[in-house]
């Protein structure tokens, strides 16, 4: 079989995702406190054959004005979230959003496990490391661990996470009526971690689900992010801005992934793009033009901070973006942010407009055909192993994609037409 791409529905549970106006726009339903809804489109996405969806989380309001202005946001933890969709399908991988800057492994371990065992092996964690100080503060922490700290703890939690899921060896689990033997203790494995950061001692008590243990996710873009993932990740999700930036990051990771000592091919790099699909290409730039023209501009410098963790209301907005230091933060976001605005030379103002509309990823305008035409041009030149499909209306954006896009896709022989098997991992190593 000739390589096929891989798509990831973004989520938020929320008014919005990377575009800030999705919730204004007149066919966004705002039923994102309904479960029913949230049970319609995972529904939606599998009759798509998506590979997954994920939900990105923030673990508390990034500031008063993203806040009144229903900027991005996380109303609802996606872990429960996660479950009811998990219900409603039974082939989607389900990804959740967990950081790794406040909770103890065993937490993280236990909850993904059993979520993994209950939906038949369909779980990924997209790990985060925590950028934003309000998150330190909501969990009654002083602050944040310094920026050089973030990824060591991260290793260690996610070290110490895959040491609990190895913890139960084929046929640990007798379940035998007759003796009365349920588990098999002499096989069961003790993990013994004592960290800087974190540890854990003991039997991990979840059964290992069909995949094993969850898909890893991550989505960092500094250089100590792309080591990480190199060394870790299933799954990468990144923000680059053309087909230039995906093919530098694509070959910089596959690279570090070869120099980890791992398989390049075991790692799928997914670029995130906005897809607007019209009946023509004409109603398409329209229909673009209208959505980006909802974003509220009083919105945008002070989202844009928050995300990179940087306070850019300080700075005049017509000072280009390029002279603006980043010694706090998120070096990895603001690298992004800089990366995709060299070109241009870019006012702080106006990169904040593109911030909000789409976080400088590409809006992919025009008929179903181009789409999946421009769609090719990524994946075959290699700028990528397939794609985070963002929103801009909820749910008509995942409706006219999977509806439309798809099929045409399909019919060229880049996107499966069923799921190879049942769990997330025989799906994304297919």
């Amino acid at each position: 079989m000739s390589r096929q791409m891989k798509f990831v529905a973004f989520l938020m549970a929320g008014p919005t995702s990377h575009h800030h106006a999705m919730w204004r726009h007149p066919q966004t339903e705002n039923r994102f406190l309904d479960p029913a809804f949230w049970e319609t489109l995972a529904r939606t996405l599998e009759a798509g054959r998506f590979d997954a969806f994920f939900f990105a989380d923030v673990l508390s309001f990034y500031n008063e004005t993203v806040m009144a202005r229903g900027g991005q946001m996380s109303l609802l933890d996606p872990v429960p979230l996660v479950a009811v969709m998990a219900r409603a399908t039974s082939r989607i991988g389900l990804g959740v959003t967990i950081s790794t800057s406040f909770q103890e492994p065993y937490a993280i371990a236990r909850v993904l496990s059993s979520l993994d065992v209950l939906s038949g092996g369909r779980i990924a964690w997209n790990i985060v490391t925590s950028a934003i100080e309000r998150e330190a503060q909501i969990f009654g922490k002083d602050a944040l661990l310094p920026r050089s700290e973030r990824y060591d703890r991260a290793e260690e939690v996610l070290k110490a996470c895959l040491d609990l899921w190895t913890g139960w060896p084929d046929g640990a689990l007798v379940l035998d009526k007759e003796s009365g033997d349920f588990i098999d203790e002499v096989k069961m494995r003790r993990t013994e971690i004592t960290g800087k950061y974190v540890g854990a001692t003991g039997v991990f008590t979840v059964p290992p689900s069909p995949q094993g243990h969850p898909v890893i996710m991550q989505a960092g873009s500094s250089p100590r992010g792309r080591d990480f993932a190199a060394s870790y990740a299933e799954l990468v999700f990144t923000l680059q801005h053309s087909l230039p930036d995906m093919q530098e990051f694509y070959a910089d990771l596959k690279g570090r992934v070869d120099r980890a000592g791992r398989n390049p091919d075991d790692c799928a790099i997914l670029v995130s793009v906005d897809p607007i699909i019209g009946e023509t290409e004409s109603i398409a730039r329209e229909k673009q033009a209208y959505i980006n023209d909802l974003v509220n501009p009083q919105l945008a410098i002070p989202f844009m901070s928050a995300h990179t963790g940087l306070d850019l209301s300080q700075y005049p907005v017509d000072q280009p973006i390029k002279d603006i230091p980043a010694e706090t933060g998120s070096r990895g976001s603001f690298d992004v942010i800089l990366q995709g605005t060299k070109a241009s030379n870019l006012t702080l103002g106006e990169v904040a407009k593109r911030f909000a509309i789409s976080e400088l990823c590409p809006q992919v305008v025009g008929t179903p055909e181009n789409v999946a035409d421009e769609l090719q041009e990524f994946f075959e030149n290699k700028g990528c192993d397939g794609f985070i499909v963002t929103p801009t209306e909820m749910p008509g954006s995942f409706e006219a994609f999977t509806r439309s896009v798809v099929p045409i896709l399909q019919k060229r022989g880049l996107f499966r037409k069923e799921y190879p098997g049942s769990s997330l991992r025989e799906t994304i190593k297919a």
